[in-house]
Parts: structure tokens; C-alpha cells; sequence
């Protein structure tokens, strides 16, 4: 089984924004893999499918994005599954727009959805998928710009790293996060 995690804030006045690109790849993941995604028994948008005959779960936390280790805690003790087929998406500012990087565990680097999932699961042994926003923003507004949406030129090129991030997640899911880092870092 595997758990594609990707992080965002719920609600429509959080749509496209850059802090929502994770869910943005499970969107891109349920169309590709045809899992419909439903609500959970949690709080949680979860679609369970197959691919390259394993389980797979694509999840989104409907908790604010600070509070997402909640929903991944809840789904990883409700299937008895480990960290170790599991990926977390999510936005980073430290990349430029346009830039996946994959990870196999590590700190959060500053990103509170990530940090609250590691706090929760108590251990930094996790996989990530990184995509890249850009920083782009005055001292003091990194809130406002993770918050806004990307300009047109940008919405473009995050159109096709999704594809990208989506080709690396199901890299991901044939051979393990060491093969996805080798063929997309």
C-alpha cells in the first residue's frame, strides 16, 4: 500500500493559491490514476485505487494546512501502514517556480504542514515531493504571497511541473523514493 499525501488549506478562497499546489498534484493524480477522491472518515478527502497491482491512497487533510498531521496520523493507523510507502507533497519557497526536488526524510525546513505531520508521527523518516513557488515577496509578506495565486506565465509552467511531479510520484510508487530522486532530482 501506498499513502500520496498532498497538503493544502480547505476551503474555495484557497483554490490555485501556492500554498495549495499538494492538492493541486492529488487533483492531477486522482484524474491520471482514475481514483475519484471522496470525503473520509476524518478530516480528510481520500480516493483508494490500484496501480502496478498495489493499493494506493491519495489523500488531501481538510485541517488547516498547520494542523495536517491529524488526518495522515488517523489514515496510517486505520490501514496499520508505516511511513515507508508514504509521500508528502507540498510547496516550498526555497525552489523556484517550476522546480521539483524529492527527498527521502529530513526536517521540515520551515514549512508548518510538514513540521506538524513529522511532529506527529514522531520521526523525520518520511519521503517528500517539494514543488517549487518562489519567494518572490517583501520581508514580512510570505504569508500574503504563499496565500495569492500564481501569475498566468506562472500558472503555465506549474501546469507542466505538475505532470512532472505526478510522473515522479508514480516513479515513486514502482520503485521507491531512491528512484524518483534519481531520475527527477
Amino acid at each position: 500500500m501506498a499513502l500520496i499525501v498532498g497538503l493544502g488549506n480547505p476551503g474555495q478562497e484557497y483554490e490555485g493559491t501556492r500554498h495549495n499546489i499538494g492538492f493541486e498534484l492529488i487533483d492531477t493524480l486522482s484524474d491520471q490514476l482514475k481514483i475519484p477522491l471522496k470525503p473520509g472518515n476524518g478530516p480528510f478527502i481520500i480516493g483508494e485505487g490500484r496501480f502496478k497491482g498495489q493499493n494506493v491512497f491519495l489523500l488531501k487533510p481538510t485541517t488547516f494546512m498547520n494542523h495536517s498531521g491529524k488526518a495522515v496520523t488517523k489514515v496510517l493507523a486505520a490501514t496499520g501502514e508505516s511511513t515507508d510507502n508514504c509521500i508528502i507533497c507540498y510547496d516550498d519557497i526555497n525552489l523556484d517556480v517550476g522546480t521539483i526536488r524529492l527527498r527521502p526524510s529530513g526536517s521540515a525546513g520551515g514549512h508548518n504542514g510538514l513540521a506538524d505531520i513529522l511532529n506527529r508521527l514522531g520521526t523525520q523518516q518520511i519521503s517528500r515531493l517539494r514543488i517549487g513557488i518562489g519567494n518572490n515577496f517583501s520581508r514580512g509578506k510570505q504569508v500574503d504571497y504563499v496565500l495569492s495565486p500564481f501569475s498566468p506565465e506562472q500558472r503555465i509552467e506549474i501546469n507542466q511541473v505538475l505532470e512532472v511531479a505526478s510522473d515522479a510520484i508514480l516513479t515513486f510508487l514502482r520503485g521507491g523514493i531512491n528512484l524518483a530522486m534519481n531520475e527527477f532530482n
